[in-house]
């Protein structure tokens, strides 16, 4: 449960630098200076969205595709982390991503955030 939200708060913190310095044109979030935890509490909780969407629908999505996965030789990935990040931005309305392309690079930017945690996490 420790390693989980420890890599919510690297989540929020990847969207937050993501955002911060502009680094996805199209990827937007909007803050709630006046909630509970302020401006940093939107992005905790889209990273707490993003790492229960990746723990939960993830591994399903890459179960039943896993023939695309074989065919592609795994490139078919970068399609599921997209549509995680996509699923990640419907359900919270503090998310806000502009096209494909902007859902494909932040899967991809996000695939490597949650492998870079999880090596770092594991030792």
């Amino acid at each position: 449960m420790i390693k989980f939200l420890l890599k919510v708060v690297v989540f929020a913190a990847a969207f937050y630098v993501l955002t911060y310095f502009d680094v996805l044109p199209g990827l937007q979030v909007l803050t709630d200076p006046g909630g509970p935890l302020g401006e940093y509490g939107s992005y905790l909780w889209i990273g707490l969205i993003f790492g229960v969407v990746n723990a939960v629908v993830g591994p399903v999505l890459r179960l039943l595709s896993l023939p695309f996965l074989l065919l592609t030789l795994g490139l078919f990935l970068l399609v599921i982390n997209a549509a995680l990040f996509a699923l990640t931005a419907a359900l919270t309305e503090r998310l806000s991503i502009d096209g494909f392309g902007t859902a494909v690079l932040g899967g991809l930017i996000f695939a490597v955030v949650g492998w870079v945690a999880d090596q770092l996490l594991d030792h």
